[in-house]
This record gives C-alpha cells, structure tokens and sequence, in this order.
C-alpha cells in the first residue's frame, strides 16, 4: 500500500511515526508539505519522500487529507485532476464527506476520520464513516492507517461525527482539564506543585488502565471508592451537589452544536 499524505502537520507526523513504529515501509510514504523546512524535517525523521507537487499522487493508494479545515476546499481543487481509484481520507475536522466529494467532482472513494490528539503517542481513537463508494478493500487500508495510532471505531451514519467530536475529539481537553484542577486542589490542600502533579496524573492514568482492563463497568468502580461514610463519599457528595455530570453533558452538547455549525459553515 502506498500512502500519500497533503499536509505535514502534528496528526500527519502523528500518523506517519505510529506507521513506522509499526514497521511500515516508509519509502511507501510521500508527505506533501509546501513549507520547505517541514519538508526537510520530515524526511530526516521518517525517511519517508516529500514533494510540494500534486504530480506523483496519481501513483498513490491512499491520500490522507492533512491540512485545515479551512485549506481543505483549496486543497480539492488542486487534487481533484489527479485523482482516478485512489481512497480519500480526511482528518479535516467538521468537513463533511459530501462536502469533500462535491468539491473532487462528486469523487465517491471517501472515508471521514476524527482521531484525537493522543494519537501523537499511539494511544488516540479515531472514528471512521465510508461513504457508499468505498470498498472493503478500501476500509481495511484506513483501518490500517489509523490502527497505527490507536483504536479504530466505524460509525454507520455521519451524523454521529458530531457527538465523537465533542467526547473524543475534544475530551482530552475536558481531561485535562481536570488534571489540571485535581493538581490545584493539591496544592490548596499543602502539596507542592511537583507533588500534587505526580499524584494527579499517575491517578488519572491508573484509574483509566484500570477501567479498560476491568470486567466492571465504571459505575461499579467509583462504587468500590466509594465507601460508606468515608472520605471518597464525601468528595463525591460534593461533585453532585455542583452537578457536575450535568456540567460534563452540557460541554459536550455545546461541542457537539459547535461541530455542526462549523459543518454547516464549512459546507459553503
């Protein structure tokens, strides 16, 4: 499989070293990247060909859509000439695939993915939609590409692009987010800031690895913690008397509107 991606920033780079931690062919990969420096970059980390030329992509298997939001109607019309079997990804967030076909002369061959930012460490998911066009064939080399830095989940309808927006897309912010309160509470508490950063992040990440390996739900977990009449009560009493849960749910709805309205106005 050759792979060619437009756009050579952090999700690219994200893609392409989980593609070479997992012993792809880098020579099988051609990064199109217009700024020369980025170019001379790439290649010297990944060994991979880089171009600032659409020429060679008519030689290409897969051609990962890597640019923003905003470049990407752009980007289409450049691309579109070139293109005769090859599958489309794009990782442009809020742009829809029809949008995107529309814009490559109706181009049927398109699979939309929102991966986030722990891809960066292989740790990411990414959600796929295929249009009708797609093949088997053709799912299965975006699985593979997206594999490389994480797990891999396929919707059966766009729609729900939205709402993997708004809790995996943006839900490492919301994670850090709470991170970063859980260390300050640390600190009001008499931590030092060294301290209160260890304990807040290796909790967080033990009590993830807990819940992906465990055979109980996280409902049941919290339970176990939370002990009657103890000091895990208490905080959580605490985070329901400020309705947190509520407070979580309307963040993600107002992410989920926002994905919409960036669709809607991408789509012009």
């Amino acid at each position: 499989m050759k792979i060619s991606f437009i756009g050579g920033g952090n999700m690219a780079r994200a893609i392409v070293g989980g593609l070479k931690h997992d012993n792809f062919e880098m020579s099988a990969i051609t990064v199109l990247e217009l700024d020369a420096q980025k170019r001379v970059e790439l290649a010297q980390e990944f060994n991979v060909h880089v171009t600032d030329t659409y020429a060679e992509f008519n030689n290409t298997d897969v051609i990962v859509l890597a640019v923003k939001p905003q470049q990407l109607k752009a980007v289409c019309s450049q691309l579109s000439p070139v293109l005769t079997s090859q599958l489309v990804v794009s990782i442009a967030a809020g742009v829809r695939s029809k949008d995107i076909s529309r814009w490559l002369n109706n181009y049927p061959a398109i699979v939309r993915v929102m991966p986030n930012t722990p891809a960066q460490i292989q740790a990411g998911i990414s959600a796929l939609y295929a249009m009708s066009g797609v093949s088997q064939a053709q799912r299965d080399q975006a699985t593979t590409i997206l594999a490389a830095v994480g797990k891999t989940l396929w919707l059966d309808a766009e729609d729900k692009m939205d709402a993997v927006t708004a809790i995996s897309g943006s839900g490492p912010a919301y994670v850090f987010y709470l991170i970063e309160a859980l260390q300050e509470a640390g600190v009001q508490l008499g931590l030092d800031d060294e301290a209160a950063t260890m304990l807040a992040l290796q909790t967080f990440a033990g009590a993830s690895l807990l819940a992906s390996h465990s055979v109980d739900n996280v409902k049941t977990l919290r339970a176990q913690v939370t002990s009657k009449g103890g000091t895990t009560e208490q905080g959580i009493l605490a985070l329901e008397a400020a309705n947190i849960k509520n407070t979580i749910s309307r963040a993600a709805k107002a992410a989920a509107d926002k994905s919409i309205a960036l669709g809607d106005q991408l789509s012009q």
